[in-house]
């Protein structure tokens, strides 16, 4: 099991990480990235005290926390600015915080975080077709999520991942311990959206590829 994006006490998350990373390890997580939401006013606090806690815990623990963030709410304006800046604090997974009808995101923040080069664009909401075809060639993921509210526009999502080749992930956006997914669940999830057996299972090896890079 893997997912790529949750939070921690450093955004609106319940748990410090150790606690975030030994729950999800007792689960049989291969791999957890907390991605805390920030913009300028924080992204060199929360990016170097994350990369400094995996490099403690990653010593002793069987799941590998990655250290990464969530570009949430900024001008669209700005995620080339910020992605760079993130990557430079060391942030192994970049997050946007897509267009989900259940917040008032900037109209554009899809296609600027995409033109940015974040590793995964969440929650997109409904996403274009040529939104999804920039994805698929730079290589982003979008996300189907189990996060109640964003999880509406999964099956859109899906669709039109399925029409222009864009990468998916599944996770879980975890808040504390009550979010993180079983392996059953993110299943679940996947199937829920429609897609098959065998198209999750790509999505697991797709996954499983880009930790692997990091």
């Amino acid at each position: 099991m893997i997912d790529l994006h949750t939070h921690s006490i450093f955004s609106d998350g319940e748990l410090v990480p150790a606690e975030h990373l030994r729950s999800v390890e007792s689960m049989g997580y291969e791999a957890v990235a907390i991605t805390d939401h920030a913009d300028s006013s924080n992204l060199d606090f929360i990016i170097p005290r994350i990369v400094k806690v995996a490099e403690d815990l990653n010593r002793f623990s069987q799941t590998k926390l990655i250290p990464g963030i969530e570009l949430t709410h900024i001008p669209p304006q700005m995620f080339g600015e910020l992605v760079s800046r993130a990557r430079e604090l060391g942030a192994k997974i970049i997050v946007g915080h897509g267009e989900t009808v259940m917040e008032p995101v900037y109209a554009g923040t899809n296609l600027a975080a995409i033109q940015a080069g974040v590793d995964i664009l969440a929650h997109p909401g409904f996403i274009t077709k040529d939104e999804a075809r920039l994805a698929a060639e730079k290589g982003v993921f979008l996300e189907l999520t189990c996060r109640k509210g964003h999880s509406l526009t999964n099956g859109h999502v899906a669709g039109i991942a399925a029409d222009t080749g864009a990468l998916l992930v599944v996770n879980a956006d975890a808040h504390g311990p009550d979010d993180f997914m079983t392996a059953e669940m993110a299943e679940t999830v996947a199937l829920g959206a429609g897609l098959s057996k065998e198209r999750y299972e790509k999505i697991r090896k797709d996954m499983q590829v880009l930790v692997d890079r990091l």
